[in-house]
């Protein structure tokens, strides 16, 4: 093989193994990107809420499931006024209402966007796995706040009303004993 082609050979390896570990960790750094930036509404994670502030906004809850998963899921209120800072808790139910155990997964997304890195949850059951037996319900807890340094963002301080929004899917394990995997 000629020094030319040799070189062109490594640089194809060299190339395809830097493609394969951009790929490999893309899905954690597009994570930690969003968790900072607050990119697509990615909310961030809290302890405790720094306290309360005179201004208020309105967090709407909105609720979803896949067709492939059969639950019924739903806020148990659609929505709350909070003081920005406070700590506030809101609960969703869902409901099995299939005759086999179904396991379900959530995602969730808020909007408006740039709301997204000033929507603090200190406890979530989104992306944990939620078991439900035939017929069984379960209420759901979620503990946010909204971070007063919202309203010194120019981009988000005229915000009146955050859009919280869950979607359930089957688990990956589900799919996978629906498939027969």
């Amino acid at each position: 093989m000629a020094g030319g082609a040799r070189r062109t050979a490594i640089l194809a390896v060299v190339g395809i193994c830097f493609m394969t570990g951009l790929a490999w960790a893309s899905v954690p750094l597009y994570r930690m990107f969003c968790q900072v930036t607050g990119l697509n509404g990615t909310t961030q994670r809290g302890l405790a809420a720094p306290g309360a502030t005179d201004r208020q906004v309105r967090v709407d809850f909105d609720a979803n499931v896949s067709p492939k998963l059969a639950w019924k899921f739903a806020p148990e209120h659609p929505s709350d006024t909070v003081a920005v800072g406070a700590r506030d808790m809101a609960f969703f139910t869902a409901t099995n209402t299939s005759n086999k155990p179904l396991t379900g997964t959530a995602t969730f997304n808020v909007t408006p966007a740039q709301a997204g890195k000033y929507f603090t949850k200190i406890q979530c059951f989104c992306f944990t796995q939620q078991t439900l037996q035939p017929g069984e319900t379960v209420r759901m807890p979620v503990i946010f706040y909204v971070d007063p340094k919202m309203l010194a963002d120019s981009d988000a301080a005229d915000i009146q009303t955050i859009t919280l929004s869950y979607t359930f899917y089957p688990s990956d394990a589900e799919g996978k004993a629906d498939r027969g995997a």
